[in-house]
């Protein structure tokens, strides 16, 4: 059974620079798979942006696909480190209402670690885990 985030993370996750369009994060995100973006400021992560993030903070305010990243990313971000415990890990989701945990270590994200990571480890017969263990589910 895995101990650290660092056992159920997934590694070198998508990142983008704030000054970046939004369009290009959406671009990553279809091409990576995925529903949320590192946002970098010279490499150094600032933030996260999620496809929810795009639509709510973007396309709902009528502004462009070159609407730079950082206005419409969280940047108030929880993150942990890899060796952060699972448990800890869980209880930080629930006591911030967060999805996601950026893993980052000397100021760089090196992963990024879901609730369906965390139910999967946790439970692998629940539901959340049969759906974020389905294939093109990440």
């Amino acid at each position: 059974m895995a101990k650290t985030v660092a056992d159920v993370m997934t590694a070198h996750p998508a990142a983008i620079e704030g000054d970046q369009p939004v369009s290009a994060a959406a671009s990553l995100m279809r091409e990576r798979d995925t529903g949320a973006i590192i946002v970098n400021d010279g490499g150094r992560m600032q933030g996260i942006v999620t496809d929810r993030d795009i639509a709510v903070r973007v396309v709902a305010d009528e502004r462009g696909p070159d609407t730079p990243v950082r206005e419409a990313c969280s940047p108030a971000v929880e993150a942990v480190d890899p060796d952060t415990g699972i448990d800890q890990a869980v209880r930080m989701m629930r006591s911030h209402a967060v999805r996601r945990l950026p893993v980052v270590e000397d100021g760089r994200a090196v992963g990024i670690v879901s609730l369906g990571d965390l139910a999967v480890e946790r439970d692998e017969n629940s539901a959340l885990a049969d759906i974020s263990a389905a294939e093109g589910n990440r």
